[in-house]
C-alpha cells in the first residue's frame, strides 16, 4: 500500500529536522505544510512572510528530502495559502472552492488580550460559543495587522472543534468575488449560492473591497440577507467602519450596523511585549527580555509588523551567527525602514554597544577604571556620542561617569588621531556605527 501524504510529509520533516540546526528549523521549516501531492510533485504551503526566503534558501534541501522520503524523481513547489489541488481530468480554473481554509494556529488561546482588543475578543468568543444567537452580524474593524483575521479564524476553529457538526465557510472578499465571477461564467451560480448560504457560520475578511464591485455587492447583499434570515452566523472584518466604506449603499451599512460593530485597536506596549513573548514561545526560540523590550518599543503599528520584526531580527542574527541583541534590533529595523522611533541613539545605547565591541564591562566605562582597554573603549564611546547624538560635551561627560569637559575633548582628539593610522580602531568604530544604525557609506 502506498504511503499516505501525511506519512510522506512526516518522513520529510524528520529528515529536514536532522539536517538543519534547530534554530533555523523552527524559524524557516517548521511552519511549512504539505498542501497536496500530484504525481511526483509535492506542493508545500509556506506562510507569506517567509515564502520568498524558503524558496531561495531551502528549496534544494526540500527537494533532496523529497527525493529520499518520497520519490527519487520528486519535485517540490512552494505555494501560497490560496493554492488548491486540481481534480484529475479537471482544469485548474474549474477546481471546486474549499469549504474552509482556516489557519489552525489562529485560536483564542493564541490571541493576546489587551485594552484595545478585549471587547472584540469577548464578542468573537460569544459568537463562537453560540453562533447565530449572540451578535449577528459581528463586524470587526480596525487598521491592518491588529488581529481581526486572527479572531475570524479563531471563531472558525472553535466552531469546527466544538460546534457539533456545524459547517464553517471562510473567504476573503477577493475570493468571494473570484468564485462569483467563475460561477457566472460557468452558469453555475446556484452552486455558488449554496456553498455560502448553506454554511452555518460564514466568515468574510476585508469587506471594504466590496467598493466598486456592483454585481458582487448585489450578490453579497442577497447572501447576507439569506444568512441572517435563516439564523446562520455572519462575521465580517474591515479596515474601516461600515459608514466609511466608499461606494456602499445605505441598505448594506444598516445591515452591518444591525449587529455588533467593534473596533480592534493597535496594541499598547504591555500587549506588544506579551505578543512577542508568545510568538517566541510558539516558534521555540529564545530571546532575552532586553530584545523583547527593544522591539516592543520600536514597532507600534500592528501585531503583524511586530511579529514580522521578531522573525526578521532572529533570522538576521542566525544568518550572521550572532545572538539577538538590542543593538541588532535597532540595526535591522532601521535598515528595513520599520523603526517607528526617531533615528537617534542615546548615550546608554552607545555604552552598551561599546562595552560589547571591546569586551569590557559597561560599569567599568563609568567607573574610574584606567586600564588601557577600558580607557580606549570609553574614549570611543565619547567619540560616538559626539557624532551620533545632539548632546553637548558637558552632557556627554556627565553621561560617561561625570567626566569633565576637557576629558571629553581629549577623547575626541585622541580617537580621531588614532583612526587615521590604526585600521583596528577604524574597524571598531565602523562596527559600532553599524550596530547603532548609523553606517558610513
Amino acid at each position: 500500500m502506498p504511503a499516505q501524504p501525511e506519512q510522506i510529509w512526516d518522513d520529510i520533516r524528520e529528515q529536514l529536522r536532522s539536517e538543519t540546526p534547530a534554530f533555523k528549523f523552527h524559524i524557516w521549516l517548521e511552519p511549512l505544510e504539505l498542501a497536496g501531492v500530484q504525481g511526483r510533485t509535492l506542493y508545500v504551503r509556506a506562510p507569506e512572510h517567509i515564502r520568498t526566503s524558503v524558496t531561495e534558501r531551502y528549496l534544494p534541501l526540500l527537494r533532496r528530502a523529497a527525493a529520499s522520503g518520497f520519490d527519487s524523481r520528486a519535485t517540490v513547489e512552494i505555494v501560497g495559502a490560496d493554492w488548491r489541488p486540481t481534480s484529475p481530468g479537471r482544469p485548474d480554473s474549474e477546481a471546486p472552492p474549499p469549504r474552509s481554509a482556516l489557519n489552525p494556529k489562529y485560536t483564542f488561546e493564541q490571541f493576546v488580550i489587551g485594552h484595545g482588543n478585549h471587547f472584540a475578543h469577548a464578542g468573537s468568543l460569544a459568537v463562537a460559543e453560540l453562533p447565530g444567537h449572540s451578535y449577528n452580524p459581528l463586524f470587526l474593524h480596525g487598521p491592518p495587522g491588529v488581529g481581526k483575521t486572527h479572531l475570524l479564524h479563531a471563531i472558525g476553529n472553535y466552531v469546527e472543534r466544538f460546534g457539533s457538526g456545524l459547517t464553517v465557510r471562510y473567504a476573503t472578499i477577493e475570493e468571494f468575488t473570484a468564485e462569483f465571477v467563475k460561477a457566472v461564467r460557468r452558469r453555475s451560480t446556484d452552486d455558488f449560492k449554496a456553498g455560502f448560504r448553506r454554511s452555518d457560520v460564514v466568515l468574510l475578511d476585508d469587506v471594504q473591497f466590496l467598493a466598486g464591485r456592483d454585481r458582487t455587492r448585489e450578490e453579497f447583499f442577497h447572501t447576507f440577507n439569506t444568512l441572517i434570515d435563516s439564523g446562520r452566523q455572519l462575521v465580517l472584518t474591515s479596515d474601516r467602519r461600515p459608514e466609511e466604506i466608499p461606494g456602499i449603499e445605505e441598505r448594506l451599512i444598516e445591515r452591518f450596523r444591525a449587529g455588533l460593530v467593534v473596533e480592534v485597536e493597535a496594541p499598547g506596549i504591555q500587549v506588544r511585549r506579551a505578543i512577542l513573548r508568545a510568538r517566541a514561545r510558539l516558534d521555540g526560540v529564545e530571546v532575552t527580555p532586553e530584545v523583547i523590550e527593544e522591539i516592543a518599543a520600536r514597532v507600534a503599528t500592528s501585531v503583524r509588523a511586530l511579529e514580522g520584526a521578531l522573525i526578521r531580527v532572529i533570522a538576521y542574527a542566525s544568518l550572521r551567527g550572532e545572538e539577538p541583541s538590542p543593538e541588532l534590533v535597532r540595526h535591522v529595523l532601521r535598515r528595513l525602514g520599520e523603526d517607528s522611533v526617531p533615528d537617534t541613539c542615546g548615550i546608554g545605547e552607545i555604552l552598551d554597544a561599546t562595552a560589547r565591541e571591546f569586551g569590557v564591562e559597561r560599569d567599568a566605562l563609568l567607573a574610574r577604571d584606567r586600564r588601557p582597554s577600558v580607557a580606549t573603549a570609553r574614549q570611543v564611546a565619547m567619540f560616538l556620542a559626539r557624532e551620533l547624538t545632539d548632546h553637548s560635551l558637558p552632557e556627554i561627560g556627565r553621561g560617561m561617569g561625570n567626566r569633565n569637559h576637557s576629558t571629553v575633548v581629549y577623547a575626541l582628539n585622541r580617537v580621531s588621531t588614532v583612526m587615521r593610522t590604526d585600521a583596528d580602531m577604524r574597524d571598531a568604530v565602523d562596527n559600532l556605527r553599524r550596530r547603532l544604525g548609523h553606517p558610513r557609506h
